[in-house]
């Protein structure tokens, strides 16, 4: 429950906070300003990223405490924070291994 209160401290001040058509608020702002911020604040780097299409990508940020964050970035450069929590473990997987 503390992480989404630290996130939301550390990267309001340096993004821009817009609040959708749903009550949520969503953190968005300058792919490198959002990267420099959880890199600083989280120590998460990323781990993992996917072309949702040709509009977005999808990155996975991890830090070795087991936070993490999922950031979604347009072809404009704008990223969006789409969740944010603790407890990740990555699990390698082998071809025809079950891990």
């Amino acid at each position: 429950m503390l992480r989404p209160i630290i996130l939301t401290a550390a990267v309001a001040s340096a993004v821009l906070i817009a609040a959708p058509a749903s009550s949520q608020q969503s953190f968005c702002g300058s792919r490198d300003v959002m990267v420099q911020k959880l890199a600083q604040e989280f120590k998460e780097n990323p781990m993992a990223v996917g072309m949702v299409d040709n509009n977005a990508v999808l990155e996975i940020f991890v830090s070795s405490e087991g936070s993490w964050t999922i950031l979604a970035t347009g072809t404009d450069g704008t990223s969006c924070v789409l969740s944010a929590g603790e407890g990740w473990d990555s699990k390698m997987l082998v071809a025809g291994n079950d891990v």
